[in-house]
């Protein structure tokens, strides 16, 4: 399955933009989740923390509570959500969190907004 969703995130990041195919076999993969996900690229929800002059970077996703949490996160291997730990670390029952592919669906077609920062901050 993740390597399936790696070749799926390679198309999608070399041509920044969705097939109908592409986001059928996410669906599949990543269920309710990738829906989540898109509501929050669809809202404008993800940030790239961009550090200056080091380059390195985080997201930070917004939640679907109404107290609207921030999570730092990275695509591909943290969130900081409460998701993460429960679904994912200790049941095993997703490959990532809504968040996560948030952050990877805008990653991967440029839709976030970039904030940058000194690397103390």
């Amino acid at each position: 399955s993740a390597l399936v969703a790696e070749k799926v995130w390679s198309d999608i990041e070399s041509t920044h933009s969705v097939s109908d195919e592409q986001l059928s076999i996410l669906h599949f993969l990543f269920g309710k989740n990738l829906e989540r996900a898109m509501t929050i690229v669809d809202q404008r929800g993800v940030k790239r923390m961009l550090g200056h002059p080091s380059g390195r970077s985080i997201f930070q996703v917004v939640g679907e509570s109404k107290r609207k949490e921030e999570y730092l996160c990275f695509p591909q291997h943290y969130c900081a959500c409460y998701s993460f730990f429960y679904d994912i670390v200790n049941r095993g029952e997703q490959l990532c969190c809504k968040h996560q592919l948030a952050a990877r669906l805008a990653s991967s077609l440029g839709t976030y907004i970039d904030v940058k920062m000194s690397d103390h901050d």
